[in-house]
Order: structure tokens, then sequence, then C-alpha cells
């Protein structure tokens, strides 16, 4: 039978905190007909409860976005972003849902819905910094990539 050490008096009982913190993220979506289930990634939303930290970012590449849905109505798509930013900074810009606890605003960003805004599934990741972490999604899932 093996014997654990013991720790000795003076010593922490328990490593120190990691830098890193877990999050959860989606990633925002213009479905324009929602009939056709054709989609844009045009942002992410970022939640980590240990650093009491939500926000969402958009980037919408109107060209394109027209490019799939010529009749869009832009102005419509860019209130209800920024509807869904003023929730997630809990802004009163964002109704009674931005009054709610940060993860309660996640989690009701994150619901499905059938409308032109949706997001994917949440997943889930370790950061340091959750704004650079945003960027760096922004990067992977919205931004096009550079050609060499």
């Amino acid at each position: 039978m093996a014997v654990m050490p013991t720790n000795t008096p003076g010593e922490p009982s328990s490593p120190p905190p990691s830098p890193t913190v877990w999050y959860s993220y989606a990633i925002v979506r213009v479905v324009p007909r929602v009939e056709r289930g054709e989609c844009m990634n045009v942002g992410v939303v970022l939640f980590a409860r240990e650093r009491r930290y939500l926000a969402a970012r958009f980037e919408l590449d109107r060209p394109r976005l027209l490019a799939l849905a010529p009749d869009l109505d832009l102005a419509l798509v860019e209130r209800h972003l920024e509807t869904f930013c003023a929730i997630a900074a809990g802004q009163r810009e964002g109704g009674p849902v931005a009054d709610l606890p940060p993860a309660e605003r996640f989690h009701w960003l994150t619901a499905p819905r059938s409308t032109i805004v949706q997001t994917a599934p949440a997943h889930e990741g370790r950061t340091a910094d959750p704004e650079s972490e945003v960027e760096r999604l922004l990067d992977s899932y919205v931004r096009l990539p550079r050609l060499s």
C-alpha cells in the first residue's frame, strides 16, 4: 500500500491558482432566410465565469452577407446585433434581460432560436486572457483567412 506524502507545516495545502480560466463561447450567425438554413458567422459571445467576463463582438462583412441574401435588411441585422452586445454588456439598451447575472445572460443569448440572429452550440476552452481569446475566436471562425 502506497503512503501519500503530507504537507509539512508552513507549506501550502494546494498549488497556487492557475492563471488560466475555463470559458464557454458560441459563434453568432446571421441566417437571412431561416427556411433555407444558409448562414454566415458574424461574431462570438464568450463567458468566463471565474473572471465575471461576458462579451459579444461582431464583424459584419456587408458585401458577403448581401451576396448571400441580396434583399437582406442590413439595418435590421445591425439593430439585432447591437441589442445582442447591449445584453452581453449588461446595458439598459438590452432591456430586462441585460439586468440578469452574466451567466444567465450568456445562457439567454446562446439559447436555440429560429430568428435571423442565431448562435451555434456552446463550446468550452481555457485561457489566461478572455479578451485576447475573443480576438482569436474571431480570427478562427468569423474573419476570412488572409491569403499569402
